[in-house]
C-alpha cells in the first residue's frame, strides 16, 4: 500500500518472522539464508500452534529442501498436521450429515468456516484448521433448528435464559454432541452488536454457493459476504491468530470484485475494516494487492486499527472470550474503536438489555419480564456484591 501504510512491525519476535517468512514462499526457495541458530524452536513451535498455521507450514517445510529446521521440529509439524487432517474429514462428514438432515426439515443453513472454508480457500481439507462448525440458519427457524440438533444427539451447551426478545442480546448458542466430539455454534447472525449493519440471511442466501463438498446440501457464502464475514470476524478477535489473516490473503489471490467489496462495505460501514485486513494481509504475508483496491480501502483509521492489533498478534495470548488481565484495557479500547457512533449506541444498549444472569438472580414469570429493564442496575450490583463475597 506503500510507505504510508507501512506498520511499524519492529517489535516483532525472530521466531513470528520465521513463520511470516516461510508464510509468504509461493515457490521452492527457501525463506530465509541464515542457519537458524538464533531462533528457538519450541517457541517456534508454539506459535505455530497458537496461530493454527501449522498445515501451511508443515506443507511447505515439506517441500523446501533446507536444513535449517530442526528435524525433530518437522517432526512435530507432521503430527500436528496428520491429527488436523483426520479432524478435518471427521467435521466434512458430520457437517454433510447435520446439513442434510436441516434441509429434510425445510430449514436454510449457510456454513460460515470450517470445511468448506478450507476447501474453497486451500482447495485441501488438510491445509486449515477448525475446531467446530459454525451454521447460520434464518432467525425465524432457530428453534426449529435446535430440535434437529438435539435429535442428532447434540446438547446445548450454555443455554441463555430466554427472556423477552433474547435473539437481539445473542447471536448464536454452542451445541456439543458427546460421542462424535463436535461442537456445532448455531448462529442467526454474522457478528454481535451489529444491528442491521450486516447482510440480513436472505441477501446471504440469495448470493450463496453450493459446496463442493458432500451431496449438494452443503451451502456457503458469496465470495464478497464472506470476506466482509471474515473481516467482521477477524477484526473482533483483534486479528490474533495468523491464520485469520491467512484466510484473507488466499481469498485475495483467489481473486475478488474490489468494487462490488467495496459498496458492500460501505454499504455495511465496514470499509475501515476491509482496509485495516488488507494492511495487515500485505504487510505480513505479502498479500498481492491490485491498484484498485489500494485506492478503494484506503484511510488513516485503516492503518491505526492495523498497527493496534501488532500487540495482540505477538504476545501470544487469546483474547476470547476473556483477554489475560495485562491486555484487558488496550483490547477493550480497542474492540470501541472499530465501532461507528450507532454502533456503539448498540453497544451499550446490548450492555443495558436484560440478561440471562438477571433471570438467574430473580426469577420473574413471563407477564412480569418487562421489570428486568428497571431492576437491571439493582441486580448488576448484587451480582457484584455476591462475587466480592464468594473471593
Amino acid at each position: 500500500m506503500g510507505n504510508v501504510y507501512a506498520l511499524d512491525t519492529s517489535k516483532c519476535p525472530k521466531e513470528l518472522e520465521e513463520i511470516l517468512a516461510i508464510l509468504r514462499v509461493q515457490g521452492s526457495s527457501p525463506p530465509v539464508q541464515t542457519d537458524g541458530s538464533d531462533i528457538d524452536w519450541k517457541h517456534f513451535f508454539q506459535l505455530a500452534k497458537h496461530h493454527r498455521v501449522y498445515p501451511t507450514l508443515y506443507a511447505r517445510l515439506n517441500k523446501l529442501e533446507s536444513g535449517r529446521i530442526p528435524a525433530s521440529v518437522l517432526q512435530a509439524l507432521r503430527a500436528q498436521y496428520n491429527k488436523n487432517m483426520f479432524q478435518m474429514l471427521h467435521l466434512s462428514a458430520e457437517m454433510e450429515r447435520v446439513c442434510s438432515s436441516m434441509d429434510k426439515q425445510q430449514i436454510r443453513t449457510l456454513t460460515l468456516k470450517g470445511p468448506v472454508l478450507a476447501q474453497e480457500l486451500y482447495g485441501d481439507l488438510s491445509l486449515r484448521t477448525s475446531k467446530d462448525l459454525d451454521i447460520l440458519v434464518h432467525i425465524r427457524e432457530v428453534e426449529q433448528a435446535e430440535l434437529v440438533l438435539e435429535e442428532l444427539g447434540y446438547v446445548i451447551q450454555d443455554n441463555p435464559v430466554r427472556v423477552l426478545d433474547w435473539k437481539w442480546k445473542f447471536y448464536h448458542i454452542a451445541y456439543y454432541h458427546p460421542q462424535k466430539q463436535v461442537e456445532i455454534e448455531l448462529h442467526w447472525s454474522l457478528n454481535p452488536d451489529m444491528a442491521k449493519e450486516e447482510p440480513q440471511f436472505e441477501e446471504l442466501w440469495a448470493r450463496r454457493r453450493v459446496s463442493s463438498l458432500g451431496s449438494g446440501t452443503v451451502f456457503y457464502l458469496g465470495s464478497e459476504d464472506l470476506f466482509f464475514y471474515l473481516v467482521s470476524h477477524g477484526s473482533r478477535h483483534g486479528w490474533f491468530r495468523l491464520r485469520w489473516l491467512e484466510d484473507i490473503d488466499r481469498l485475495v489471490r483467489k481473486g475478488i470484485d474490489a468494487k462490488a467489496l467495496h459498496a458492500l462495505l460501505k454499504q455495511y460501514k465496514s470499509v475501515h475494516l476491509g482496509g485495516q485486513a488488507f494492511i495487515l494481509a500485505s504487510q505480513l504475508l505479502d498479500t498481492p494487492l491490485t491498484e484498485e483496491m489500494r485506492s478503494l480501502f484506503t484511510g488513516r483509521r485503516s492503518l491505526q486499527l492495523a498497527q493496534s492489533t501488532l500487540l495482540f498478534i505477538y504476545t501470544m495470548a487469546v483474547l476470547c472470550p476473556d483477554p489475560p488481565p495485562e491486555l484487558a484495557k488496550p483490547f477493550r479500547s480497542y474492540l470501541l474503536s472499530l465501532k461507528n457512533r450507532k454502533q456503539k449506541w448498540t453497544y451499550y444498549l446490548n450492555r443495558m438489555y436484560p440478561s440471562s444472569k438477571d433471570a438467574l438472580m430473580l426469577p420473574l414469570p413471563k407477564a412480569l419480564h418487562f421489570l428486568y429493564f428497571p431492576l437491571r442496575p439493582f441486580l448488576w450490583c448484587w451480582r457484584q456484591i455476591k462475587q466480592q463475597s464468594s473471593l
